[in-house]
C-alpha cells in the first residue's frame, strides 16, 4: 500500500530556535555553577526585542542578557535590527514558586517515608512520549532525519563559507513515500533559506540541489518524479525575529519525531531535568531505542504520565503497532520492572545534571550520537525476555 509521510525541520537561525538556543544556553550556564539549579526559562523574540522570562532557583550568578547576546552572535545575527549588539533585551525572570518547589523537593512518596530516589517529585503533571523504529541506523523515522540533515547542512555551508550568501534563518520539509511500512523514495523536498539580496533564485535553486539536497538525501531515494520546492515564495531576504516572532518551545514536533508518534505537548528547552517534560521524554526515547535495538519490536511508542509532586508515574503505556515479539501489556510490565521512572532515578541514569543542553536544542533532540538517552546499553538485559 502506497502512503506518504512528511516531517519538517528548521535551522538555528529560525526565530523559534533562536529562543530555544538562548533558553538552553542560560540553563547550561546555571548548571555549570550549580548542578541543582531549577530553571524554566522561556524567551520571546520579535523584530528588535528579546524577552527573557520564566523562573529560576539557583545559587548561580548568570548574566542572562550577556548569554543571550553571545548566542545571537554565534547564530549569526550580526547585522540588522536583531543584531546581537543592537537588539533590546527585557528580563522578567522570577524565583520558582514555593508551591511548586515543595512538591519537587519532597515527593508524596518521600513524605511517607520513601527512599532516596523518592526525594524528587515530578515538576509538573503531564504525559511524555518516546519512540523508536528501524527506518534508519539511528532507529529514528526517515523523514525527520532527512529534514534535520538538510537544515543542519544549510548551517554548515553558511558557516564554512561555501555559500556565503546564506543567512541564518531557514526551514526544510521532506515527504517520503512508503510501500506499506518500508520507505522507498523521497517524493517532495521543500527548502526555504534566508539569503543575501543580490543573489538570484535560480542560483539558489542550483546550489541547494547540488550542495544541500545532493549531499544529504541518498541518491537512491531521489528519482525523476521527485519534486523540489526551493524558496517557493520567490524571496527570503528578511528573516529571523525581524521577519517573524519567535517563542521557546514552539518547535516541539521538530525537536522529537517529526510527527510520527504522539506528543504530550510539553516543551524541552530552558527546563532543568526535574521537569519531566524533558527528562521523562529523554528516558522514554532511551527505553524505546533499547527495546527496538534488542529485537523486541520493530517500532515502539511509549507513554509515561506523571502527577505534580509525585515521584512514580501514574501510568505506563506501550504501543508496538503490531510489531512486538510480546504483547504490548507485557512490554509495559517489562518497562516498569527494568527501568526506574522516578525523576531522581532518571536524572542519575542519564547523568542529566550537566551543561549538555545547548547541543540538544538544534536539529532534533533524538537520533544524535553521544547523547546519554541514545545509549543501547540495556540490549542484553532485554533480549533475555525473548527466550
Amino acid at each position: 500500500m502506497k502512503r506518504f509521510f512528511t516531517s519538517e525541520s528548521v535551522t538555528e537561525g529560525h526565530p523559534d530556535k533562536v529562543c530555544d538556543g538562548i533558553a538552553d544556553g542560560i540553563l547550561d550556564e546555571l548548571l555549570k555553577q550549580d548542578p541543582n539549579a531549577r530553571s524554566a526559562i522561556e524567551c520571546c523574540a520579535a523584530y528588535n526585542t528579546l524577552l527573557i522570562t520564566g523562573e529560576v532557583r539557583s545559587a548561580a550568578k548568570v548574566d542572562y542578557s550577556a548569554v543571550a547576546r553571545r548566542i545571537i552572535r554565534e547564530i549569526g545575527y550580526t547585522e540588522g535590527e536583531f543584531a546581537y549588539d543592537k537588539c533590546r533585551i527585557i528580563e522578567l525572570v522570577h524565583g520558582q514558586s514555593p508551591d511548586i518547589a515543595q512538591g519537587v523537593d519532597a515527593s508524596v512518596e518521600k513524605r511517607r517515608g520513601g527512599d532516596n530516589d523518592d526525594v524528587l517529585g515530578a515538576g509538573d503533571q503531564g504525559m511524555m512520549f518516546g519512540y523508536a523504529c528501524r527506518e534508519t541506523e539511528e532507529l529514528m523515522p526517515l523523514p525527520v532525519m532527512l529534514a534535520s540533515g538538510l537544515a543542519k547542512r544549510l548551517t554548515e555551508l553558511r558557516r564554512n563559507g561555501t555559500l556565503p550568501y546564506l543567512r541564518p534563518d531557514g526551514k526544510t520539509q521532506v515527504t517520503v513515500e512508503y510501500d506499506g511500512k518500508i520507505p522507498v523514495r523521497v517524493d517532495t523536498v521543500v527548502l526555504s533559506t534566508q539569503h543575501a539580496a543580490d543573489i538570484s533564485q535560480e542560483q539558489i535553486a542550483r546550489d541547494m540541489k547540488k550542495f544541500v539536497i545532493g549531499t544529504v538525501v541518498p541518491a537512491e531515494l531521489l528519482d525523476e518524479n521527485t519534486k523540489y520546492l526551493i524558496n517557493p515564495t520567490g524571496k527570503f531576504v528578511i528573516g529571523g525575529p525581524e521577519g517573524d516572532s519567535g517563542l521557546t518551545g514552539r518547535k516541539i514536533v521538530v525537536d522529537t519525531y517529526g510527527g510520527r508518534c504522539a506528543h504530550g505537548g510539553g516543551a524541552f528547552s530552558g527546563k532543568d531535568p526535574t521537569k519531566v517534560d524533558r527528562s521523562a521524554a529523554y528516558m522514554a526515547r532511551y527505553i524505546c531505542k533499547n527495546f527496538v535495538a534488542a529485537g523486541l519490536a520493530d517500532e515502539m511508542e511509549l507513554q509515561i504520565a506523571y502527577a505534580i509532586g509525585v515521584a512514580r508515574p501514574v501510568s505506563v503505556f506501550v504501543n508496538t503497532y503490531g510489531t512486538g515479539k510480546l504483547p504490548d501489556d507485557e512490554m509495559a510490565l517489562i518497562v516498569v520492572k527494568e527501568f526506574d521512572l522516578r525523576p531522581a532515578a532518571i536524572i542519575r541514569a542519564l547523568d542529566l545534571l550537566r551543561p549538555i543542553y545547548s547541543e540538544t536544542c538544534q536539529y532534533g533532540h533524538f537520533g544524535k550520537e553521544g547523547l546519554p538517552w541514545e545509549k543501547t546499553d540495556k540490549v542484553a538485559l532485554l533480549r533475555a525476555y525473548l527466550k
